[in-house]
């Protein structure tokens, strides 16, 4: 069973950089075919993909966070991080991290509420 868990810090200032990192257990992240995603829900809003690293290493970022949004890996550790630079209030969300195949997310982490606040 594949199990994801989300950690960073809970509360982040405005323009600073968020930076989360996902710890998987259970499957290595560098497994043939599976994407490891981050997505984000803001209050009242709808779940936005923000990105995904490939089992390759390969990076994909949603055209709309791309200038300001980074995904890497440590593949010694079994985790991905994403980085938001320069958040806003609008960066409020609860962030999770997916395993995805074929686009399809099959593994989800628990999700952790980020608020940016001064």
């Amino acid at each position: 069973q594949v199990q994801l868990q989300e950690s960073g810090p809970g509360l982040v200032k405005p323009s600073q950089t968020l930076s989360l990192t996902c710890t998987v257990s259970g499957g290595s992240i560098t497994t043939d075919d599976y994407y490891w995603s981050w997505f984000r829900q803001p209050p009242e809003k709808g779940l936005e993909w923000m990105g995904a690293i490939a089992y390759s290493g390969s990076t994909y970022i949603t055209p709309s966070l791309k200038s300001r949004t980074s995904i890497s890996r440590d593949t010694s550790k079994n985790q991905f991080t994403l980085q938001l630079s320069s958040v806003t209030p609008q960066d409020t969300a609860v962030y999770y991290c997916a395993r995805a195949r074929l686009l399809v997310p099959d593994f989800w982490g628990q999700g952790t509420q980020v608020t940016v606040s001064s």
